[in-house]
């Protein structure tokens, strides 16, 4: 009997042995159909393979990554920065981390957390333009024009094809009403790609706040001639309308056929 008990306990050694050594495993396994349901958008799939993942390995970066970005896309902002806080503790010197982070403090309206966190983001990669972007848009919300205009311009002066930070830029003069200047930033956008249909609905409208009526007409054409199936469309077609009865005496008679044509 003592023989036999030995073995079998032998047995169930192996057997749990056999157990931990197949954990990591497991929990990799988990994380990565969790990474390919993330990747596929199937956000509320992937958070459950997430956790149980972490359940078996809890120092696993990765994991608490993941989760972190699927929480964000459910719009779960402070699950989110829990997940992204304790992948962070694992791996500080992750600038993608910080980046998250950054967004998700952002998005859930606390502008100096996500500041910091956007700028320790940088300070590990000063090349994630994405970075940038948003630590402009905290400024935009904090009402520091300047410094956001200041980091738009960085980026069109380092990235000049990166119609983004043209679009930011506009965006902003835009909103503090300085229209001949966010025409200006629109006209570069078309020096780099002519078909870019936003700007021209942009110089339209430029032109429209500043009086300049014929110019507006002319831009706002362009804009229905690309896309003149865009839920703006119906828009423009009534300012246009609205200009033309307003405009007849002041405008040329090849204009006013121009414009009837809306």
């Amino acid at each position: 009997m003592a023989i036999e008990f030995k073995r079998s306990n032998k047995s169930l050694s192996d057997f749990s042995a056999k157990s931990n050594y197949d954990k990591p495993s497991m929990a990799y396994q988990l994380y990565v159909k969790a990474d390919a349901l993330r990747l596929a958008n199937y956000y509320k799939e992937a958070v459950g393979r997430y956790l149980n993942s972490i359940l078996i390995d809890r120092d696993n970066a990765d994991a608490y990554y993941g989760l972190g970005i699927c929480y964000k896309n459910l719009n779960k902002f402070q699950k989110a920065i829990e997940a992204l806080e304790k992948a962070r503790k694992i791996r500080e010197m992750d600038f993608s981390i910080c980046y998250e982070l950054g967004v998700c403090y952002l998005l859930s309206g606390e502008i100096c957390l996500a500041m910091q966190n956007l700028v320790k983001s940088l300070k590990l990669n000063p090349k994630n333009i994405n970075a940038q972007i948003q630590l402009a848009i905290a400024h935009e919300i904090s009402e520091e024009n300047d410094m956001a205009l200041m980091i738009y311009q960085k980026i069109i002066e380092t990235s000049p094809k990166y119609i983004k930070a043209y679009n930011h830029k506009s965006a902003l003069l835009m909103s503090m009403e300085e229209y001949y200047e966010a025409s200006i930033v629109f006209n570069q956008v078309l020096k780099i790609n002519p078909d870019y249909y936003r700007a021209y609905l942009g110089i339209g409208i430029c032109f429209d706040k500043l009086g300049k009526l014929s110019d507006a007409v002319r831009y706002y054409r362009k804009f229905l001639n690309y896309k003149p199936n865009s839920h703006h469309a119906p828009v423009v077609r009534t300012r246009l309308s609205e200009i033309r009865e307003k405009s007849k005496i002041n405008l040329s008679p090849k204009m006013l056929e121009l414009v009837r044509e809306f």
